[in-house]
């Protein structure tokens, strides 16, 4: 019988996984937690930081605008405050994106695999 891969999502990602994929240290994301309002990782009963994909989408907005367009914090804070909407829908469509990229490499991944049984 082949293997049949699962698809996993993740409810809650740590900060050393949300380090690790902006290559950040965990001392910055807990920074911005202070300092931005839109980051409130929920906290298991020990204190450890618990990140949700709306979490990500969020850093991942605060990251461009102060690591890549080179915003300062307080110049960040305004933009979100003022772009509220348009950010959310512009993740909205970032995802939607992804997912059909996602969907088009799993019927590749599903043709491969196919071809590999009749081997």
């Amino acid at each position: 019988m082949p293997y049949k891969e699962t698809e996993t999502v993740k409810l809650y990602y740590t900060i050393g996984e949300v380090a690790e994929l902006f290559k950040v240290n965990a001392s910055l994301i807990r920074f911005w937690e202070k300092e931005f309002d839109v980051l409130k990782p929920k906290k298991n009963k020990k204190g450890n930081r618990l990140f949700t994909p709306e979490d990500i989408d969020n850093f991942k907005i605060i990251f461009n605008l102060v690591k890549e367009q080179g915003l300062t914090l307080d110049g960040a804070k305004k933009y979100l405050k003022e772009n509220k909407k348009t950010l959310k829908h512009e993740a909205k469509v970032e995802k939607s994106q992804f997912s059909d990229i996602e969907s088009k490499l799993r019927a590749i991944k599903k043709g491969l695999l196919d071809i590999h049984n009749k081997l």
